[in-house]
């Protein structure tokens, strides 16, 4: 359930900070953000799939890190992220 090239291109022109990024916390919480919705949505289909939902709960546990280190780096692109994606905002409690 990888994500198609050209999807994972359009991702990264929106969320990148500067030309040449590729790395930084805002893409990569973006790119897994798109995979856990498309999991999601696998799931209302195929409840009993638990492999592919344990892939799920990692992604979740790499994207709530991502997060935690992006909050204690610079708290504005945190929250900016966060009102993007549509996410909750898991580390002050509050909706994003």
């Amino acid at each position: 359930m990888a994500l198609a090239v050209e999807r994972k291109k359009e991702l990264v022109e929106a969320y990148k900070t500067h030309d040449s990024d590729t790395g930084s916390p805002e893409v990569q919480v973006a790119l897994i953000q798109t995979r856990i919705r498309e999991l999601t949505e696998h799931f209302r289909t195929h409840q009993k799939d638990h492999h592919s939902r344990q892939g799920l709960f990692r992604l979740v546990s790499k994207q709530r890190r991502l997060l935690r280190y992006l909050y204690k780096q610079d708290v504005q692109r945190y929250r900016n992220l966060i009102t993007q994606l549509e996410i909750r905002d898991t580390i002050s409690g509050r909706r994003g």
